[in-house]
């Protein structure tokens, strides 16, 4: 295999990557659901009636909020949303599209917290819609509708409960049967099936206009192709498919942990990971350069990490993410040693804010003692430094002192990698005015 088609290929996995990640996590909601989301069948929500924890094994999934998945086919027509009036509290309905662009949120900034209906149409649709509905066009058939409520403790979900059942999908035809995704040929095997989900998804989902020369730059590999071309190949052209993703996968993981964000005291500030969407801007979605990648290299990369550390993440201006791997030594964070993260001021939000943990290299919630997966302003009994500033302790082993107790958040003991979120973050964060100051080993 020429170094060529090396790169063509790792290009092409790159290309493709989001995609067939987010069209397998829709099809596993659709037929498994995840975690404390069951099952739902298309058009319809999955609720989450606790909040996340580890059993729900989706890559850095929040610990703030209760979940409402809806996957959405609009092969069927129009689909009516319904949101409920919440009396101001905080939720966002966010939309993404197959090739995981997020083009449109409903919700406490984007909308208002007042009752409201909304028509999602399919692309090109051009009907009528009812009287006080607003048009939500999407960019793909199929799109995901990713919820989250509020939710203050245990004390708090019948509220939230009541809100989740009062938010509905109801499809314009009753009658209309979903599509749903195109299915593999069964004569694939498993080292190609990559591909072959990349050919047939792509097809049925085309990307953006802007992307379409790519994606035909790719006809080499039969990403284009009518028929598989993956049943039955000869085995130098399997092995140079194999040897590509290889080489796609050691690229993607390099981006990810080396990626073009900056970083501030360790942190990685990726609050431009979601800025990959330069063409679908429906209610809610920002037109605003400030959160538009234009370099087309850096774009397709940036899309790829953010679907492998955080699928179906939001843009900074609905909810700000800052990670770290390392501590102020420029070390790996591991639970075999203590840590302290002083956050002074603590973070400024328009809503609330966590520092939530994960394993590495799964991005999972990690089960510990405490059944604490994150802490933050809504953390009871959580003790404030008399300057108003808050110094968290984060280590595996339970600390004694009992400020520290108070103010723990539990680390496996292995590797692992906080995230910081900030809900609806002032203009200080957004212009990395805001800085963290870096986990410190004591």
């Amino acid at each position: 295999m020429t170094n060529d088609e090396l790169s063509l290929v790792a290009h092409a996995y790159l290309y493709g990557f989001p995609l067939v990640f987010n069209l397998d996590q829709v099809d596993r909601y659709v037929r498994e659901g995840v975690g404390a989301n069951p099952a739902a069948p298309f058009n319809t929500f999955s609720h989450a009636r606790t909040l996340a924890g580890p059993a729900d094994t989706f890559v850095t999934i929040n610990n703030d909020t209760l979940y409402s998945m809806g996957q959405i086919d609009l092969s069927v027509g129009p689909v009516a949303l319904h949101v409920p009036d919440t009396a101001g509290r905080y939720y966002v309905l966010q939309f993404v599209d197959a090739w995981t662009d997020n083009f449109a949120y409903v919700g406490h900034r984007a909308t208002g917290t007042a009752a409201g209906d909304f028509l999602l149409v399919p692309p090109g649709w051009t009907g009528q819609a009812p009287d006080g509905f607003t048009v939500i066009t999407f960019p793909t058939t199929i799109a995901s509708i990713v919820g989250r409520w509020a939710c203050s403790g245990a004390a708090d979900l019948p509220a939230v409960h009541a809100l989740q059942d009062a938010t509905t999908l109801t499809p314009l035809d009753p009658g209309a049967r979903p599509v749903g995704l195109p299915s593999p040929d069964p004569g694939v095997e498993a080292s190609l099936l990559f591909w072959e989900k990349l050919r047939l998804w792509s097809q049925a989902f085309p990307p953006a206009p802007r992307d379409r020369e790519l994606q035909e730059s790719f006809a080499p590999i039969g990403i284009g192709d009518k028929d598989s071309p993956y049943t039955a190949p000869d085995e130098p052209t399997a092995a140079a498919l194999r040897e590509g993703l290889r080489a796609g996968e050691e690229n993607l993981d390099t981006a990810l942990t080396h990626g073009s964000s900056p970083e501030v005291n360790g942190w990685k500030l990726t609050l431009h990971a979601f800025d990959y969407n330069l063409d679908y801007f429906e209610v809610g979605a920002l037109d605003d350069p400030r959160f538009q990648i234009t370099d087309p290299t850096r774009r397709l990369i940036e899309r790829a990490a953010a679907a492998k550390g955080g699928l179906w993440g939001n843009h900074a201006y609905e909810a700000a993410y800052i990670m770290t791997y390392v501590d102020d030594r420029g070390e790996q964070l591991t639970g075999a040693r203590t840590y302290t993260l002083r956050l002074d001021p603590t973070p400024p939000v328009g809503a609330f804010w966590s520092v939530t943990m994960y394993s590495v290299p799964d991005f999972y919630l990690v089960e510990n003692p405490i059944d604490r997966y994150s802490i933050g302003d809504r953390t009871p009994g959580i003790v404030y430094d008399t300057d108003g500033s808050l110094t968290l302790t984060i280590s595996h082993t339970a600390p004694v002192d009992p400020v520290s107790r108070a103010n723990w958040l539990p680390a496996p003991d292995g590797e692992f990698r906080p995230v910081l979120r900030m809900y609806e973050p002032a203009e200080a964060v957004l212009e990395q005015n805001y800085r963290v100051a870096p986990i410190t080993r004591t």
